[in-house]
C-alpha cells in the first residue's frame, strides 16, 4: 500500500510539472454578477469565528496511519544506521594502508574506464585495468586477510540452554525480547552442548557460526545467525585469548 501511495504521489507531481492543470472547456465564460455587489452574510462568521476544519473518522484514521508510517520509517532508518555504525571494525589500526585496485586515482580516469568511444568498457570480464602498484588479486588478498583476522578475533561459546530460533523469544528474558536485532539476518536454533564461534554481538544478542562436526560438514552450508547471549557461556580457553588480545590493543 505504501508503494502504491508513493507511485500515485510521484505520478501526479510530474503531471503537474510537465502537463499542467489542463484547459477550461470550449466556450466557458467566467461567472458574471453584473453591476450588483456580492452580499455576504456576516452573521455566520460572528456565530462561529473559530477556523476549525472538522475531520471525519476516515480522515482521522488515514492521518494517524500516515503519521505511523512516517515515524516507523524514521525510527527504522535511524536504528539501521546505528547498528551498521556499531558493526564496523574500530578496535585496531594497521600501519598498512589498503589501496583499492580498481580506483585509477581520479574521477576522470574512472569515468573513461566505463564510457569509451567504442561503447565497450575496458576489460574482458575477467581481467580489468588496475591501479599502478596493484594486481588482479589485490582485492582478493585483502578480503582473505580480513576474514582471517575476523576468524582469529572470534570467540568460542558453548550452548548451555536450548533456543528455538524465534525472532523475539519470550522465555529468554524481557530485555532479550525487546532488544532483538532489527536486521534481515536469520536466527539460528541452538541445542545444549553445541559450540558457536561468535564474531560480533550486542548487549543481549550474539552473532556467529555454528561449529559443525566433520561428519556433517559435507554438503551443508554454514549455519550462522543471531542467538541470545544468555543461552551460551564463553569457553575458558577463549576467555584467556580474549584477555590477551585486549592487552595487545591497550599496548597499541
Amino acid at each position: 500500500m505504501l508503494i502504491n501511495w508513493t507511485v500515485m504521489i510521484l505520478y501526479n507531481y510530474f503531471n503537474a510539472m510537465f502537463v499542467g492543470p489542463g484547459f477550461v472547456p470550449l466556450g466557458w465564460k467566467p461567472l458574471s454578477f453584473g453591476w450588483n455587489t456580492v452580499k455576504i452574510d456576516m452573521s455566520a462568521a460572528r456565530r462561529d469565528p473559530l477556523p476549525i476544519i472538522p475531520f471525519g473518522l476516515a480522515a482521522f484514521a488515514a492521518t494517524l496511519f500516515a503519521l505511523g508510517l512516517a515515524l516507523g520509517t524514521t525510527i527504522a532508518v535511524g536504528m539501521l544506521f546505528f547498528i551498521q555504525a556499531k558493526d564496523r571494525i574500530q578496535y585496531y589500526q594497521l600501519d598498512e594502508v589498503f589501496v583499492f585496485p580498481y580506483d585509477m586515482g581520479s574521477r576522470w580516469k574512472n569515468f573513461k574506464q566505463v564510457f569509451t568511444w567504442s561503447g565497450v568498457p575496458e576489460g574482458d570480464g575477467l581481467e580489468w585495468p588496475v591501479r599502478e602498484g596493484c594486481h588482479q588479486y589485490s582485492l582478493t588478498i585483502e578480503q582473505l586477510k580480513q576474514k582471517a583476522d575476523k576468524r582469529v578475533r572470534s570467540v568460542r561459546y558453548k550452548v548451555i540452554e536450548d533456543y528455538s530460533g524465534a525472532c523475539c523469544p519470550l522465555n529468554k528474558g524481557i530485555k532479550t525480547f525487546f532488544t532483538s536485532p532489527c536486521t534481515e539476518e536469520p536466527r539460528i536454533p541452538l541445542q545444549k552442548g553445541e559450540f558457536i564461534l561468535a564474531t560480533r554481538g550486542l548487549r543481549y544478542w550474539l552473532y556467529g557460526d555454528k561449529i559443525l562436526d566433520d561428519s556433517f560438514i559435507e554438503g551443508v552450508s554454514r549455519i550462522r545467525g543471531w542467538f541470545p547471549r544468555n543461552c551460551v557461556e564463553k569457553c575458558p580457553c577463549d576467555a584467556e585469548t580474549e584477555q590477551a588480545l585486549e592487552g595487545e590493543k591497550k599496548n597499541r
